[in-house]
């Protein structure tokens, strides 16, 4: 298992320190990431929005990531339901065909 190393990252212009397992590469492209993501925000917000409420942009970028996320795992799952019903077919082929040859 590994320890618990801290790994400086910035995010929005702020400073964070991360304890996590992760190797420190993900952590850093992890929260570039979400810095890349918060600033695409600002861009499309008025200027005077984005300087009142940072939680704002972050709860917007936050939006974001999860609709990426939901989105991929829809994704994932109907690719998997794919497989699994070429799968199932594949198995009905070769059990047909194992009992052709038995007879």
């Amino acid at each position: 298992m590994e320890t618990k190393s801290p790994v400086q990252v910035q995010i929005f212009g702020q400073n964070y320190t991360i304890r996590a397992e992760a190797d420190q590469e993900y952590i850093l492209s992890v929260a570039s990431y979400v810095d890349r993501k918060m600033r695409e925000m600002t861009e499309k917000l008025p200027m005077a929005s984005v300087a009142n409420s940072l939680s704002k942009v972050a709860v917007l970028a936050s939006l974001n990531i999860a609709d990426e996320l939901m989105k991929e795992r829809a994704r994932r799952e109907r690719l998997e339901r794919q497989l699994n019903e070429r799968a199932t077919r594949l198995n009905a082929v070769l059990d047909e065909l194992l009992q052709d040859s038995t007879t």
